[in-house]
């Protein structure tokens, strides 16, 4: 299996917990609010320690659209985080959101 099926499978596989829902604020940033609803695949590790970040649309199917590669220069860490089920609309919000702060970012779309 190549790599973006084995993502499908692990997103297809694993439930999703969204605990930052589109439209609320950023915990250590209330200005920021989230475009989209953010969340982690439950029972996963991530490169911070935590579940695979994923950004969920609101398409209806869980296949991986894309990654956005992240630098957080406060955290001082890197982390990759899934696009999953988002209009191309949607994709367009993520991309700068990941930019802001102390953040830099790189989306690979899948082709």
């Amino acid at each position: 299996m190549g790599f973006w099926e084995t993502l499908d499978q692990l997103v297809q596989e694993t439930p999703l917990i969204i605990d930052r829902p589109k439209n609320s604020a950023h915990p250590r940033y209330p200005d920021s609010i989230y475009p989209v609803d953010y969340g982690y695949l439950e029972g996963t590790l991530g490169e911070d320690g935590h579940g695979i970040d994923v950004w969920r649309g609101s398409l209806p199917e869980n296949k991986v659209q894309a990654i956005l590669v992240t630098v957080d220069m406060v955290k001082k860490d890197s982390e990759i985080k899934l696009v999953v089920g988002c209009t191309e609309e949607e994709i367009n919000l993520l991309y700068p959101y990941t930019k802001s702060y102390s953040m830099a970012s790189i989306l690979v779309k899948r082709k």
